[in-house]
C-alpha cells in the first residue's frame, strides 16, 4: 500500500538508493520517505551497514615446499558516505575480496618456511587487511579486520611435526630420567661412603678401648703381683678370651658346629701342645 503511494520504509543499519529515470539520485538514511513514481523516482534497492564476514581458504606452498591450506577471516562493511560507490562498482563483493586475499597470502606465503609461517600469521594477515583495505576503500567498503585463523599443513606433513614433536618431549623426558637417576645414584653413594667412614670410626675406637682396656688390665696385675712379666700376662689374658669365647660357642642355641684345623701341620700343632701340656703338669707334680 504504502509503495503504491511512493512510500518507503528503510530499516535501521541499512541505506537505500534511489533513483531518477534509471540514473543515481541520492541515499536514504533509515526511515521513512517518499518516492512519486509518477515523476520518475524509484527504488533502486537497499545496502546493508552491517560488518559481513568472509572465510577464505587459500592453498599455497611454502619455502620449504610444503602445501598449507590458509584460511583468512575478513570482516569488512560498506561505508554510509560512499553507499553510491558500494552499490554500484561492484556486481560481487565477495569474490572480489577473495581474490585479494589470494593475491596477498600466495605472494607471501612461499617467501617462508613452514614454521615462520605459523610464527608469523599476523605479520601475513596485516599485509591481507593493507592490501584489502588500499582495493576496497576505492568500492566504498572498510575492511574491519583481517585474521589469519587456521594454518592447515599436509596431512602427511601434519603427521611428521607431531612425531618429531612427540620423539623431542621423549628425548627430553629420558634425559631428565638419566639425570634423575645419576643423582639418586650419587646421593646413595655418598651415603654408603658416610656410612663406611663412621662404621670405621666405631671400629677403629671400639679397638681403641680394648687396646687401652689389656693396657690398663697388663699394668694393673703387673703392679699387683710381683715377679710376672707383661708377656705372661698377655698370654693369661688371651687364654681366657679363647676359653670365654669357647663358652658363648657352646651356650648359644644358634651354634651347632665349631670349625677347628684339620690339616697335617695343625694336628701336629695340637698333639705338640697337648704333649707340652701333660710335661709341664708332670713337672709340677714332681
Amino acid at each position: 500500500m504504502g509503495q503504491s503511494l511512493g512510500c518507503i520504509q528503510v530499516d535501521q543499519s541499512n541505506v537505500a538508493v534511489k533513483e531518477h529515470f534509471g540514473k543515481f539520485s541520492g541515499v536514504l538514511q533509515p526511515g521513512c520517505h517518499c518516492l512519486p513514481w509518477c515523476f520518475g523516482y524509484q527504488l533502486a534497492g537497499q545496502l546493508s551497514l552491517r560488518v559481513n564476514q568472509l572465510d577464505v581458504r587459500c592453498e599455497t606452498k611454502t619455502k620449504d615446499n610444503v602445501f598449507v591450506t590458509v584460511v583468512a577471516s575478513v570482516q569488512y562493511r560498506a561505508l554510509s558516505e560512499k553507499a553510491a560507490d558500494a552499490f554500484y562498482k561492484l556486481s560481487n563483493t565477495k569474490q572480489q575480496i577473495q581474490a585479494y586475499v589470494f593475491d596477498v597470502i600466495r605472494a607471501s606465503v612461499p617467501k617462508l618456511q613452514l614454521d615462520d609461517v605459523f610464527l608469523q600469521k599476523n605479520d601475513i594477515a596485516k599485509g591481507v587487511e593493507d592490501e584489502l583495505e588500499k582495493a576496497m576503500s576505492g568500492y566504498g567498503f572498510e575492511i574491519v579486520q583481517t585474521l589469519i585463523v587456521d594454518i592447515e599443513p599436509d596431512q602427511h606433513v601434519k603427521r611428521s611435526m607431531n612425531e618429531i614433536n612427540a620423539a623431542a618431549r621423549m628425548r627430553v623426558a629420558a634425559n631428565e630420567k638419566a639425570e634423575g637417576e645419576k643423582i639418586l645414584q650419587i646421593k646413595r653413594a655418598e651415603g654408603e661412603a658416610e656410612s663406611k667412614y663412621l662404621s670405621g670410626l666405631g671400629i677403629a675406637r671400639q679397638r681403641q678401648a680394648i687396646v687401652d682396656g689389656l693396657r690398663d688390665s697388663v699394668l694393673a696385675f703387673s703392679e699387683n703381683v710381683p715377679g710376672t712379666s707383661a708377656k705372661e700376662v698377655m698370654d693369661m689374658v688371651l687364654l681366657t678370651q679363647y676359653f670365654d669365647t669357647m663358652k658363648d660357642i657352646g651356650a648359644s642355641s644358634k651354634s651347632n658346629a665349631v670349625f677347628l684345623p684339620h690339616g697335617p701341620g695343625a694336628v701336629k700343632d695340637i698333639a705338640s701342645q697337648i704333649r707340652e701340656g701333660l710335661l709341664q703338669a708332670e713337672t709340677v707334680q714332681a
